[in-house]
């Protein structure tokens, strides 16, 4: 993979969780999952996600979600299961995405729907061996109108779990668990604004046992001292972010530059939007993927 594909595939990876992340705190979304039966909506934020595995046992979903602690897998599903299914999930999701972009980001269905066939053109290009949660979307019924701005986003979202799924093998063959991987998340985004490197790991339902646990596990490993990040720990962290891009570059490589780049351009326009509506929804530091700093290097 050249550079300018490692580039441009964290740059679409980034683009990828701007146009997709918002969904989690949705009210819309909320209030359509409610209206399928479950009280106030409880648990959209992962249940949109888990809704495709179909009936996997909650062991089986935490495992391919990775860093979502397993009993708030297993409550979710709890609260949906026996009220509403996968297709009904799937309908209130996708009912969903066109009314939230508009208002977010006015304009961006329009340019959206153009690239559709293309950026499917890259799901379709990519196996899903060990990728659970993109061969699940992968195999979900596709929007009617292939080049509707739904089934463009449709699309991102599958590679979106993708590049989730490549980096949680990745992590699962460094030995890391679902703590150590919140606790070195903290690695790619401003501390100053989370406040301590402690709070996506806790973020994902980790008790101060679990925290100090992983701590203990990092410094036996190298990557922390004490509670706190080393420098090694910061420079495999970025090597992981790397090696990221070079598993998920093929299926952009497939969509092809110039459908990547339209892609970014694109959603990039709209970057301070989406973290607002994250922000208004959800409260601010929530969503970190989407507040990466892009210019974090191995060196």
């Amino acid at each position: 993979m050249t550079d300018d594909w490692h580039e441009l595939t964290g740059r679409a990876g980034r683009a990828a969780h701007d146009l997709v992340g918002w969904l989690m705190w949705d009210e819309g979304a909320i209030g359509r999952f409610e209206e399928l039966g479950v009280p106030d909506g409880a648990g959209w934020i992962v249940a949109w996600r888990l809704a495709p595995l179909g009936d996997a046992a909650p062991a089986v979903a935490a495992s391919a979600t990775y860093s979502i602690d397993s009993s708030v897998i297993a409550m979710v599903m709890d609260l949906y299961r026996g009220v509403t299914d996968a297709a009904g999930i799937g309908a209130a999701r996708d009912a969903s995405v066109g009314p939230g972009l508009d208002d977010i980001a006015p304009g961006l269905s329009a340019g959206l729907g153009p690239l559709a066939a293309d950026l499917w053109r890259g799901v379709d290009a990519t196996h899903g061996g060990a990728r659970p949660m993109f061969a699940a979307l992968a195999a979900e019924p596709r929007p009617p109108d292939g080049s509707s701005a739904l089934s463009a986003w449709r699309a991102v979202n599958c590679l979106r779990e993708l590049r989730g799924d490549n980096h949680w093998a990745l992590c699962a063959s460094e030995d890391l668990d679902a703590v150590e991987v919140g606790l070195l998340h903290s690695v790619m985004v401003d501390p100053s604004e989370y406040g301590d490197e402690e709070w996506i790991a806790r973020s994902r339902g980790n008790d101060d046992d679990a925290i100090t646990a992983g701590w203990e596990r990092l410094a036996h490993k190298g990557l922390a001292e004490g509670a706190a990040i080393s420098a090694e720990g910061r420079r495999f962290r970025l090597e992981l972010e790397h090696r990221t891009n070079v598993a998920t570059a093929p299926a952009w490589q497939a969509v092809g530059a110039t459908t990547t780049r339209a892609l970014c351009g694109l959603v990039d326009a709209h970057h301070d939007a989406f973290v607002a509506r994250i922000d208004a929804t959800a409260g601010p530091r929530w969503m970190p993927a989407v507040r990466q700093t892009p210019t974090t290097s191995i060196s």
